[in-house]
């Protein structure tokens, strides 16, 4: 399962778009799309091609997919978090807001106003992963998602507890690699950037 994050958008670092409509991969995000496509590219096959419903994943998905000649399927569990009333604000704004430590130090117990809770979307994320990877057992796939939805997988994987899982970093078009055997998941690398693809094996 390579899951792959958006590429950059106007707003990435500045404001948290959420689930909102709209919004779409900068010309830095585009490149970028490009770029980790032509990675992925090397890889000996790729049998599917998902990303979430929003636009940013299914525009970082088309390049990854159209180098396969497969067509970007869209899969709701590997949508955003929704954050509820926080949608659209800037992040300088939340992060003065009581609440924002709570969300760094704690997110097992925050809940966005409105919207949904960090656990949810752990559980939704790592329930779509594995009927994902059982549906193509024996087989590599790209996964396109966010960042938080990324990084709540990696830290189910690697059976770290939720509440550190803002200490992993997933950037914009970073590859992340966990493969799903029967014995468990088996993370080969996270928030890849540049690496060659080829040699994330088990050693």
């Amino acid at each position: 399962m390579l899951l792959v994050r958006h590429g950059q958008t106007p707003t990435t670092g500045t404001t948290l778009p959420g689930r909102a409509r709209g919004l779409h991969l900068s010309e830095k995000g585009q490149a970028q799309a490009d770029a980790v496509a032509a990675r992925i590219a090397s890889l000996g096959s790729v049998a599917a091609v998902y990303a979430s419903p929003l636009e940013r994943t299914r525009e970082t998905a088309a390049p990854i997919a159209r180098a396969r000649s497969l067509r970007v399927r869209t899969e709701k569990g590997l949508l955003e978090c929704d954050f509820g009333a926080w949608t659209g604000r800037e992040l300088k704004e939340l992060s003065k807001r009581p609440e924002w430590a709570t969300v760094q130090r704690y997110p097992s117990g925050f809940r966005f106003p409105e919207g949904e809770s960090f656990t949810e979307m752990q559980h939704r994320i790592v329930g779509s992963l594995e009927r994902l990877s059982d549906q193509h057992r024996g087989e590599t796939i790209v996964a396109v998602s966010h960042a938080d939805p990324i990084k709540a997988g990696v830290a189910h994987a690697v059976g770290t507890h939720l509440d550190l899982f803002q200490r992993i970093v997933v950037s914009p078009c970073s590859v992340t690699a966990i493969l799903y055997a029967p014995s468990g998941p088996i993370v080969l690398a996270v928030n890849s950037t540049g690496d060659d693809l080829t040699t994330l094996v088990p050693s």
